[in-house]
């Protein structure tokens, strides 16, 4: 079977600038062409970008999936790396939901400091952003690290 870009993207529920964006990427192998040059794709190219949007569902990065997509290659291979991916993909997620979390304790304490209405200049939350010393904590862990 083949089928232009557009039907893929119709089945896949891709758009078809992100199927070329993958193909480029090297993600999606290059499709044959029509003798009138249009890309023509068969069920490797849906099965695979199936794969992908699951992939990316799951919120990985292009260099994970092209990692994952290398060891699809091995049928062999343990799966050895593909557990350590998964599991460095789950650790850097619980770094982000501890950094969501604080985010959401600040934007908290922040909302607190403004109740009812008054004029702007007394406004709690534009005072607290004002004087937020997250910044400075920012700036002094840069210049310990430089």
């Amino acid at each position: 079977m083949e089928i232009r870009i557009g039907d893929l993207a119709k089945r896949s529920g891709c758009e078809v600038v992100t199927i070329r964006y993958y193909e480029k990427e090297g993600l999606l192998p290059k499709p044959a062409r029509s003798g009138g040059n249009f890309r023509l794709y068969g069920d490797a190219h849906i099965e695979r970008l199936q794969f992908i949007r699951h992939c990316r569902s799951l919120d990985m990065r292009l260099a994970e999936i092209r990692t994952l997509l290398s060891l699809r290659q091995m049928p062999k291979q343990d799966c050895t790396e593909v557990n350590l991916l998964l599991d460095a993909h789950i650790a850097n997620i619980e770094e982000r939901i501890n950094d969501l979390t604080n985010l959401r304790t600040h934007l908290f304490a922040l909302r607190g400091k403004c109740a009812g209405m008054r004029p702007t200049e007394s406004c709690g939350i534009l005072n607290g952003l004002s004087r937020c010393d997250c910044h400075s904590q920012v700036q002094n862990i840069e210049t310990e690290t430089a």
